[in-house]
């Protein structure tokens, strides 16, 4: 079941038809899905105490209705290492169409993945997991289920994975944390079963998943 937060930001969110990356990092959070320390916020004193406390680096996204596509549109700084590169990023991203704050988290790495889902009109919601960040068009690695899913199928889809072996340790590099990405998965197909015919699709892209955690670094939830 959906709580009441939860049903607030998609109300919200209708008017844009999108949910803003702050109000999607809030919900899945609220759906037991690991997301970066942020603070969405049009104040640079507040984003830079912010920063401070979690220590650099840090990563400044715009927060725009107007800007679906982030990086495209020149949003996204990352590897922002003190307090007078964070002041020239945060105002340039808030002179862009349409900003309404500026996202500030703590910088996290890992192997990129994506989970996404959409919902097919015969087969219902759809679960797909694979090798994310920008090259995913170009990989094209990626497996499919049909939702809901259970711990024992994210087993079988990272095997089913081409590059498997690099999230199961190659060459001496250690693996990722399977259990961080087990419970990711399956928070996220109760999430998705919860929404129904709320949302069209759902895009988590990149997921940095490291040998200690599997943190959603973007997040775009698209509604009906």
């Amino acid at each position: 079941m959906l709580n009441r937060e939860i049903l607030n930001i998609l109300s919200m969110s209708k008017q844009w038809g999108w949910v803003l990356e702050p109000d999607a990092k809030r919900l899945l959070s609220l759906a037991g899905i690991d997301v970066p320390q942020f603070i969405c916020t049009d104040r640079l004193d507040e984003a830079i105490e912010f920063a401070e406390r979690i220590e650099y680096p840090v990563v400044a996204k715009v927060v725009s209705p107007q800007v679906v596509h982030k990086t495209e549109a020149g949003g996204v700084v990352v590897g922002i290492a003190n307090k007078i590169s964070l002041t020239e990023s945060f105002q340039r991203l808030s002179g862009i169409d349409g900003c309404r704050g500026v996202l500030v988290e703590e910088s996290v790495s890992g192997v990129e993945m994506i989970i996404g889902s959409k919902v097919d009109y015969q087969f219902g919601p759809i679960i797909l997991m694979g090798i994310g960040g920008t090259g995913v068009e170009i990989y094209k690695d990626t497996t499919l289920r049909m939702a809901p899913i259970e711990p024992k199928d994210v087993t079988s889809m990272l095997r089913s994975l081409k590059a498997h072996r690099l999230l199961e340790g190659y060459r001496g590099a250690q693996p990722i944390h399977l259990d961080a990405l087990t419970r990711n998965l399956t928070a996220f197909s109760h999430l998705i079963m919860d929404l129904g015919d709320a949302v069209t699709s759902i895009d988590l892209n990149p997921v940095f998943c490291s040998p200690t955690r599997c943190v959603v670094g973007d997040a775009r939830i698209m509604l009906t």
